[in-house]
């Protein structure tokens, strides 16, 4: 075993020894939101499966297609429509009215949203933030129907 292989080891055997108070933070670095039935070793493999890609890469692009398609042919389970995704060019501004006041959130060259002095992950995270309430990020925005 080579030294990265023997560190990425290390740590995530150190993580069957962690709080979970410290696992979620290791989770949020690599996660958009948390799993709504949490259990530690779901946790834990999840993070072990994140650090092992950042150090050794994750599937090929090809692979990846292959196992989806293998999947989608052997699957019973209905399909849920993919997420929209949004690309924004950094520095564009979404602007909403709510609660009697307009919130203004802009993006930065990561691609994260920067609103009131905080940094966002995704839209959705910001709408709650200002709401208080689950909330479709896109939906809150007016960037698909119904807002």
């Amino acid at each position: 075993m080579n030294e990265k292989q023997a560190s990425v080891a290390a740590r995530i055997a150190e993580l069957g020894h962690l709080p979970m108070a410290e696992l979620w933070v290791i989770w949020d670095r690599y996660f958009e939101r948390r799993p709504k039935h949490p259990n530690r070793t779901h946790v834990e493999s999840r993070i072990a499966y994140k650090l092992q890609e950042e150090a050794f890469g994750g599937l090929a692009p090809e692979t990846r297609q292959r196992l989806e398609a293998i999947g989608a042919k052997h699957s019973k389970i209905k399909l849920r429509a993919r997420p929209r995704k949004f690309d924004f060019a950094p520095g564009t501004v979404l602007l909403r009215e709510w609660g009697e006041r307009e919130h203004r959130v802009t993006v930065n060259a990561e691609g994260h949203f920067e609103y009131e002095g905080h940094t966002f992950k995704s839209l959705t995270a910001v709408a709650r933030h200002i709401t208080g309430q689950h909330w479709s990020g896109p939906l809150f925005f007016g960037l698909k129907g119904g807002a």
